[in-house]
């Protein structure tokens, strides 16, 4: 056999089949001590004795078990794969036996063990030890939880009632440092009507169920982390700062720029998309009553910790997820906004007292507290500042909201929602209640209807466009400061913005997805 490159692992697999060829889907995966293989389809016509390669990134070590599976293919015969036994040769020469003797006729992983006999209490592998709750211990399993729908009425479109859910999606990190999905509960509470979906299952009940998901995530995307957390945020922040702060304050300089537009873009999105007549309001599943519950649910659970990237990151555990470019680039842009406003807000108050005794600060705060998140003490926002670092850390995070948020949130929608299944705007038939009830026809009458589509994808491409005279983060046109320090201090800003759009262009070239 031959061993293509590093970390390669090839193996016999010696079958005894119930025909001579099946059309069915046969999949591998080998599971070391120190990672595991991707699942590797098996190719080929299947014959008594067949010889595969098995691509790994990096070793992954002394084999402790393999994972066999079979799909079947819709409308062409169905055959039970019998395994004799699985011989694998790792590229260090190391060969491992797995005597199977088992047939597998349904569409469950089956996994296992080398062949070596092994007591329970001489097994000190890490194979040996393996469970989901080590999986768990070392930080590898994430949950996405879209509680916020549960129970929202939802919209009627053409005269069709639509469908929204509340899943559970399960996450697994994998060893090359993939995130996917392993489990989805569609609604909130477990019932006999509410399967759980697996990768495992058949090829139709998983990619419905994940539709679901991606429309969920659609509702929640559009009401909760970009219409509220940035679109009416930055409107309480600059409605505040206009009613409290005078043009002469060194805040009002510092913020205004990251006003520009608010009020206007706001209005139009009242006007055209939530409105009674608004897209939003009849091309989604939230559409109407939905939209306000879902609203009101987010307001209720939006913190001051989550509107902060550094304390968000950490409190959703989020600090070592692997090939994560939102908190990675955002974390930087977090740190060279803070270092500006730090440098400009300490040139003007001295100590932390002037801060604590500046009644147009203390009123701005208030008033943010009072009116934008309607003194909601459990939010922790700030009602009063007495200290120079927090007003810092308050002034970053309204320029950072403003801006790096949502061009975050934003921009990229069109690029990702064009393809509607990403991102489906509603669903027009329930969940399926039981499994392998699925069919293609079955996606086809869920996913919403032309017209439909084409409204949300208008909407998305126009949100996604770039203005005209567009102003990037960090020029200013107009020129509030005329002081040397702060000036000099813009200077240094645009550099370190400059130097990290670089270092973002460079890493983007190597991605598939930049």
């Amino acid at each position: 056999m031959n061993n293509e490159g590093s970390g390669v692992q090839s193996q016999n697999l010696y079958r005894r089949l119930f025909f001579d060829r099946t059309w069915s889907k046969f999949y591998i995966k080998l599971v070391g001590e120190n990672g595991e293989s991707k699942r590797t389809r098996l190719p080929g016509t299947v014959t008594k004795e067949s010889t595969y390669t098995v691509r790994c990134s990096k070793s992954i070590g002394k084999l402790g078990l393999i994972e066999l599976e079979k799909m079947k293919t819709l409308l062409l015969p169905e055959v039970c794969w019998f395994v004799d036994k699985v011989k694998v040769t790792s590229p260090e020469k190391d060969t491992y036996t797995f005597p199977i003797y088992h047939c597998i006729n349904d569409e469950e992983i089956h996994r296992f063990r080398e062949g070596a006999a092994l007591l329970v209490a001489h097994d000190h592998s890490l194979i040996g030890k393996y469970t989901r709750e080590m999986e768990l211990q070392n930080g590898n399993i994430f949950l996405c939880d879209y509680k916020i729908s549960d129970g929202v009425q939802t919209n009627i479109i053409h005269h069709k009632n639509q469908y929204l859910m509340a899943p559970l999606v399960l996450l697994h990190q994998t060893p090359e440092g993939q995130l996917k999905p392993v489990a989805i509960q569609l609604k909130q509470r477990p019932d006999r009507d509410n399967p759980i979906f697996f990768p495992t299952d058949s090829e139709y009940d998983w990619l419905l169920a994940k539709t679901f998901v991606r429309s969920a995530y659609f509702n929640e995307h559009e009401l909760n982390i970009h219409l509220l957390r940035t679109h009416l945020l930055a409107e309480v922040f600059a409605l505040s700062l206009f009613r409290n702060l005078p043009m002469v304050h060194p805040l009002y300089k510092l913020l205004t720029p990251h006003t520009r537009y608010t009020f206007e873009i706001n209005v139009l999105a009242r006007q055209l998309l939530i409105s009674e007549t608004g897209d939003f309001t009849l091309y989604t599943s939230s559409g109407g009553e939905g939209m306000m519950t879902i609203l009101l649910r987010s307001m209720s659970s939006l913190t001051y910790r989550s509107l902060c990237l550094p304390d968000d990151i950490i409190d959703r555990g989020v600090e070592s997820l692997p090939h994560y470019y939102y908190r990675d680039d955002g974390l930087k842009l977090w740190d060279i906004i803070h270092r500006f406003v730090d440098g400009v807000l300490s040139f003007y108050y001295r100590d932390d007292g002037e801060v604590e005794r500046d009644p147009e600060v203390q009123n701005w705060i208030q008033d943010i507290f009072e009116h934008g998140f309607l003194s909601n003490e459990s939010s922790g926002v700030p009602q009063h500042l007495s200290t120079l670092p927090e007003l810092v850390k308050f002034v970053t995070m309204v320029i950072f909201t403003c801006s790096a948020q949502h061009a975050a949130v934003s921009d990229g929608q069109f690029d990702y929602g064009a393809w509607m299944p990403n991102t489906p705007s509603t669903l027009q038939l329930p969940p399926p209640t039981k499994k392998d009830t699925v069919t293609e026809e079955t996606i086809l009458n869920t996913l919403p209807n032309i017209s439909t589509t084409v409204h949300a994808m208008a909407v998305l491409n126009l949100l996604s466009k770039q203005s005209s005279d567009f102003v990037a983060l960090g020029q200013y046109p107009n020129e509030y400061f005329n002081e040397e320090t702060p000036l000099s201090l813009i200077k240094v800003f645009q550099k370190e913005l400059g130097d990290l759009h670089e270092e973002i262009t460079k890493r983007n070239k190597d991605q598939a997805l930049p």
